[in-house]
């Protein structure tokens, strides 16, 4: 079926069900990111392969919202399926609540599927339509038109060990039960797959690239119950369990035991899916508050940390056999924007301990380089030869550690333009590294310094400048980010984040620099306490690129500098051609 066929046949399923618009948001019951392969109904619905973005569907039109980074990739990917795009976020897009108000009659029916939908949205959405006498619905009406979805894996669960973890599973439950106990509540619902994976020092490959699994946790004052696939369990992770007194009950059984809980006070958070809420609401009541957990999560132990400071010596030793193998051979032998990304993931498997890709290598050639979350297709990607430039972004998972890199640079020819741009992203980017900032300060107040060099020549990027890594887990974690938006969560000290500028020109190239950068204490002033930036990532930058006189001295000496230790780093674990390359591309600037 195409996807103009899918939405046909959705709409037949409104019509039975006297529905006007229906709304697939990019989501699964536990409203993770990247999705488990049966879960991802907006992809294949819509073509659409990004990230974020959500179809809303009515009797005769059909429009997907996407935000800045997938503009591009979002219109190519659409053509032909009858949906139009909606760039979020831009002057003159509807919101999406509003637009389904215009299209629709009064007292018309709006349907989701309360799995698949947050609290957070659902409330919104009643809010809105209860003004204008529109109905809501909990009706699930992909289950009847996407009959050949997949079905859950039986990979394997299996213990991250405290060595690694830091922090035993006990201990966890503990602290979470202190903050519950402050809050004021009898009852908590861990829903979110890396929330439930932190908690109880497990991990799995249910999603892929991310190492976690399908389950949520319960905790009162005596009891936490895992619900999972029980099946998968190995022999240590039963044992980690029935040692932190975790009982354990089947995936299924989870909405029953819900129902068992009256005159509870449950803390769970609003983007928890909506059936949690319709399953409780009549006999509890809740505080919607974010996991106590994630907070916890983000703020990575000293373990966790020299976790990632390991795992990066190893990922920067794979990334410069690649960069070398690349730059030597782009235009000598065949290959393509897939190819490359395959070449990539095979210099990281050499390493110790590697798992898998922490996402899917973007691996933009000319003017790919300018959709900002390109994945290039296995059959018919571009070919590759030594000219212009090329952005690649990748990241390796590795038992210790969680790594986002992403380097551009030139594999031939380019122009002056391009040159200075690429400069004024790494000064953009050496500046977050550089800066020193206040206890109290948010992503949102450092935004800013990595825009500023590109912002003073009246150019932007339409993303966000970082987000969360976690430890062996998600490589977009929250909640601390770096961006234009307001973000309350303060950065705090062993946060871990990456640092990642970029300019787009769309139809020439695209540029990114991006290291990974955790947040500890510089010193104590009369002022008070300032944070400043370990920068953990290594891999040189190429020197071809930079303009030198747009540096400042200051710029110049920390390029110095970062390349110095990159050369400790690396430099003993490489030999032959690729050591006497490599010590060329680290010299000082």
């Amino acid at each position: 079926m195409t996807s103009k066929e899918k939405v046909a046949a959705l709409r037949e399923e409104m019509q039975k069900n006297n529905v006007d618009a229906f709304i697939v948001y990019s989501a699964d019951p536990h409203m993770s990111e990247y999705l488990p392969e049966e879960w991802q109904e907006r992809a294949w619905l819509s073509g659409f392969l990004g990230s974020a973005g959500f179809v809303v569907v009515t009797k005769d039109k059909a429009g997907l919202w996407t935000d800045g980074r997938y503009f591009t990739q979002a219109a190519i990917e659409l053509e032909g399926s009858g949906i139009d795009l909606f760039k979020d976020g831009m002057e003159g897009t509807p919101n999406y609540i509003d637009w389904i108000i215009s299209e629709i009659p009064a007292g018309g029916k709006v349907a989701v599927n309360a799995l698949a939908a947050s609290n957070t949205n659902w409330e919104l959405l009643s809010q809105k339509f209860d003004a204008k006498n529109i109905t809501l619905a909990d009706l699930p009406l992909l289950k009847e038109v996407w009959k050949e979805r997949g079905t859950p894996s039986k990979n394997p669960i299996y213990v991250h060990p405290v060595e690694r973890a830091g922090k035993s599973v006990t201990d966890k439950l503990s602290a979470i039960r202190q903050k519950m106990e402050e809050q004021g509540a009898t009852v908590h619902i861990i829903s979110s797959l890396d929330d439930v994976a932190w908690t109880l020092n497990l991990r799995g490959s249910d999603v892929q690239s991310n190492p976690v699994f399908l389950g949520y946790i319960v905790i009162t004052k005596n009891d936490a119950v895992l619900f999972t696939d029980l099946e998968k369990l190995n022999v240590e992770a039963r044992k980690q369990m029935d040692d932190a007194f975790v009982k354990m009950m089947p995936y299924e059984e989870f909405y029953n035991y819900l129902k068992a809980f009256k005159n509870e006070k449950v803390l769970v958070s609003p983007n928890s899916n909506q059936q949690i809420f319709e399953t409780l609401k009549t006999e509890n009541g809740f505080i919607k508050a974010p996991v106590p957990g994630n907070l916890m999560k983000a703020q990575k132990n000293e373990a966790e940390l020299e976790g990632f400071r390991k795992v990066m010596v190893r990922d920067g030793v794979a990334m410069v056999k690649f960069l070398y193998w690349l730059t030597y051979n782009a235009g000598k032998e065949a290959m393509n924007e897939y190819s490359i990304g395959e070449k990539l993931r095979g210099f990281r498997a050499e390493g110790e301990n590697f798992v898998g890709e922490s996402f899917g290598s973007i691996v933009g050639y000319k003017d790919n380089g300018a959709i900002m979350h390109y994945s290039a297709k296995k059959e018919g990607s571009k070919e590759v030869t030594n000219d212009a430039s090329i952005l690649v972004d990748s990241g390796g998972q590795y038992l210790e550690g969680t790594t986002d890199i992403t380097r551009t640079f030139a594999l031939g020819n380019v122009s002056e333009e391009f040159k200075r741009n690429s400069t004024l992203v790494l000064q953009g980017m050496i500046r977050l590294s550089m800066v020193k900032f206040p206890k109290g300060t948010k992503g949102v107040h450092l935004d800013a310094i990595a825009r500023l060099p590109l912002w003073m020549e009246g150019k932007d990027f339409n993303h966000g400048t970082g987000h969360g890594v976690g430890s062996f887990m998600n490589v977009h974690e929250g909640p601390q980010s770096i961006r234009k938006d307001m973000n309350p969560q303060d950065l705090l000290p062993g946060m871990v984040c990456s640092n990642e500028p970029g300019y787009y020109l769309e139809g020439e190239y695209g540029i990114r620099h991006e290291n990974l950068i955790a947040v500890k204490e510089a010193e104590k002033t009369i002022h008070g306490t300032f944070y400043e930036f370990e920068t953990l990532t290594f891999c040189p930058f190429f020197k071809d690129t930079i303009v030198k006189e747009i540096l400042s001295e200051n710029e110049i000496e920390w390029l110095n500098r970062y390349h110095k230790t990159c050369e400790e780093k690396l430099a003993p674990h490489l030999e032959g051609e690729v050591k006497e390359w490599f010590l060329q591309l680290v010299s000082p600037l």
